[in-house]
């Protein structure tokens, strides 16, 4: 069985190889559900790893419905990927009504061209997730990372087992609250890969600071934080 860490820094990725792992998919933000990750981030961990390295391509938290210059973005990204030698592209795209943007997703596929090919957890969002994995498997998609639309993949157990028989070019690949103790339930059942990150917090500062640069006021899955610009021009205005 493969065993994919979801690795949010360069120590993380480092971990996950010296521990064991087969493949990393590289991410940022793990409190947002993941976001691209640096390119020199990418770059330091394909130079130090000898496992596969995929990448994350979703230029910010929020929707997977996206602008065309976030489109272009995406493309791009997927790209300068290719060049910098990554393994595979973790990525898709949906229509604000939870359906799959077949068009946009497909051009996304052809640009990482040889490169593994996962769709992520967006498949969790859509509304008709059979007919979905049909349509990715139409598109030449290699993986979905799924919980099974749960909060945990083992909550979704057997619809994760009936979508696996359902298909055969493509692999369900289980992510979400996988653990030591729920781990082999995921073999028994004749998965070949599962996904998770195992991270744990560590202290790194002697006291936590009075101001936080946290806001959870920003964590939305249906709204986007966007620079608006009346309120830029209503302060301009005040000090020009």
């Amino acid at each position: 069985m493969i065993v994919e860490v979801c690795a949010n820094s360069f120590q993380s990725a480092i971990n996950a190889e010296n521990s064991g792992a087969d493949r990393i998919e590289l991410c940022a933000e793990l409190a947002v559900g993941g976001i691209t990750p640096s390119f020199g981030l990418i770059k330091k961990t394909i130079e130090n790893l000898n496992i596969p390295v995929h990448v994350l391509i979703r230029p910010r938290s929020g929707d997977f419905t996206y602008s065309d210059d976030e489109f272009e973005i995406m493309k791009e990204n997927i790209r300068l990927c290719r060049q910098l030698g990554v393994s595979g592209i973790v990525s898709g795209v949906l229509f604000a009504d939870g359906t799959l943007d077949k068009t946009r997703t497909g051009e996304l596929r052809t640009t990482a061209g040889d490169l593994y090919f996962t769709f992520h957890r967006a498949f969790d969002w859509v509304t008709e997730p059979v007919n979905t994995l049909f349509e990715l498997e139409g598109l030449g998609v290699d993986c979905v990372l799924t919980s099974g639309g749960k909060n945990s993949a083992e909550e979704a157990l057997p619809k994760l087992i009936s979508w696996k028989k359902m298909t055969s070019k493509i692999a369900i690949m289980p992510g979400g609250g996988i653990r030591e103790n729920n781990a082999p339930l995921f073999k028994e059942n004749d998965f070949k890969v599962i996904h998770l990150s195992g991270v744990s917090f560590r202290k790194t500062l002697l006291k936590t600071p009075q101001i936080s640069m946290n806001n959870a006021s920003h964590l939305k899955d249906d709204e986007l934080a966007i620079t608006e610009p009346e309120i830029i021009r209503a302060v301009i205005r005040s000090v020009k």
